[in-house]
């Protein structure tokens, strides 16, 4: 049966079981039949549309609310099945008997279930973010919390050799001062006491930096555990952060005894290998001229023939290749003794067909900052504590020249140490080491850059340099 109203029609079921339609009925709803209201009694009725050539029937209920006839639908057919639709339009005369709008029910069980699945992800958040990590912690730190000179690569292999061992998998949460107190007791027990103050430093500069930060500072609850730990405690008592170690002249003149036999053992035996490899001579030009000049070993490895002047005798070090804070290294430029000029003449004649000073022998551009630190240790492995060989390294006493090791940056001391017994002032020896000197008001204000004095300092130590290693009979210069 239908009625028509208008251009649509209200069709009513055939079935002899009353007024309901049922399910082979409505799947014999035509497309033709679009915009037609079929009535389910009840006050349920369902609106016909066609997608696509599908027809589809959604059903809605009629209900008075505040004077006035309002609709609830209650499913769309064959989306949702009829026992389903009808039950929705059961369950919706219930509500208005009750008191409640069926229309606001339904947003709100919306609301609640999406509430739900909120919660839901909420907490999966939590628990996921309560399982972080130390080593969690770390990659996310270096990457945005800490941005040093170096391109945080101190960092990088202290924290890898160290403290992602051990402490890389212990939840953020967990941390204590007993894990931390146990990494810096292991490293101090291996002989490495300043590794182990510098990790303690980095650490407690990672969980501070945590403890500001979501959703770090909500797993640090409990505390920064770094606070708890006073390294003074672990170290030796004897310990001293202020390395003091120099050479003696009779060491210098010792070192040059051992270069003269390094170039004997070239000529005698040039291809030796394994722990007889004798020093390079660039590297021992190197030595000489962090001597000769109080430069950084680091600096100068990286020097470029672009920025040696032969005929002004100058070194010219651009501030990208200095140590110092960020918005304070500046340029320095070295003026050449005939010492450290004769040095880097001699370096010219092995490298000059380089961009490089120091270029590299396998690939291109220049070594390593550290290769020079690397291969002066490795020749005074007595005082080293080394539980395995390492591979591709020499390792003998060959550099030995006293009862303690020394390095690189001992013979920038050295050389500092020797303008002050030449009676060089302080403020011109600390600008010859590119140190940062006087307040903020007298770098702003006080703009000379001492060149005359420097000039002449570093001419008086190459001096003083050329005399030592011209004999042996010279007076020993203590510190006092």
């Amino acid at each position: 049966m239908r009625v028509q109203w208008g251009f649509d029609m209200t069709r009513y079921p055939r079935s002899k079981k009353g007024d309901k339609w049922t399910v082979k009925e409505l799947d014999a709803v035509k497309a033709e039949w679009k915009g037609d209201t079929l009535s389910d009694g009840g006050g349920l009725s369902g609106e016909v549309r066609v997608n696509s050539g599908a027809v589809s029937i959604v059903f809605r209920c009629a209900f008075k609310w505040q004077g006035k006839v309002c609709w609830h639908y209650c499913g769309v057919y064959p989306v949702t099945g009829m026992a389903t639709i009808r039950n929705e339009r059961d369950n919706a005369r219930d509500l208005i008997k009750a008191g409640i709008d069926p229309r606001a029910n339904k947003i709100a069980v919306r609301i609640e279930a999406q509430a739900a699945v909120v919660e839901v992800i909420r907490a999966d958040e939590q628990k996921r973010t309560e399982a972080f990590t130390f080593n969690d912690l770390y990659k996310v730190w270096i990457k945005d919390g800490v941005n040093r000179s170096d391109g945080n690569k101190y960092i990088a292999g202290s924290f890898g050799k160290h403290a992602i061992p051990a402490l890389g998998n212990i939840e953020v949460r967990h941390l204590t001062e007993n894990h931390l107190r146990d990494i810096y007791r292991a490293i101090i027990a291996a002989g490495k006491t300043p590794t182990a103050v510098e990790l303690s430093k980095d650490i407690g500069q990672m969980l501070r930096w945590a403890e500001k930060r979501k959703p770090w500072r909500a797993l640090l609850i409990d505390g920064n555990p770094a606070e708890l730990v006073d390294i003074k405690q672990l170290v030796p008592n004897d310990y001293t952060k202020e390395r003091k170690r120099q050479l003696s002249i009779e060491e210098i003149v010792k070192l040059q005894t051992i270069f003269n036999a390094t170039a004997q053992n070239y000529a005698d035996a040039p291809k030796k290998t394994g722990t007889e490899r004798p020093l390079k001579k660039e590297a021992e030009i190197a030595l000489w001229l962090c001597l000769g000049t109080i430069c950084r070993i680091g600096e100068l490895l990286m020097t470029e023939w672009k920025h040696v002047n032969f005929e002004q005798r100058t070194w010219f070090i651009p501030a990208a290749n200095t140590k110092g804070e960020r918005g304070r290294k500046c340029d320095q430029l070295v003026y050449l003794s005939d010492f450290t000029l004769d040095q880097f003449k001699q370096l010219h004649a092995m490298t000059g067909d380089s961009d490089w000073a120091f270029p590299a022998r396998y690939k291109e551009g220049r070594v390593n900052e550290k290769t020079v630190s690397k291969l002066v240790g490795d020749r005074q492995v007595k005082f080293k504590s080394r539980t395995r060989k390492l591979q591709s390294r020499v390792e003998n006493n060959s550099l030995v020249t006293g009862d303690e090791e020394w390095t690189p940056h001992d013979l920038r001391r050295t050389g500092a140490t020797l303008m002050q017994k030449l009676k060089i002032s302080r403020e011109v020896i600390n600008l010859c080491q590119n140190h940062v000197v006087g307040s903020k008001v007298d770098r702003v204000y006080l703009l000379d850059d001492y060149a005359d004095e420097k000039c002449e300092a570093w001419n008086k130590l190459g001096d003083r340099l050329e005399a030592i290693l011209s004999t042996s009979n010279v007076v020993s210069l203590k510190v006092t």
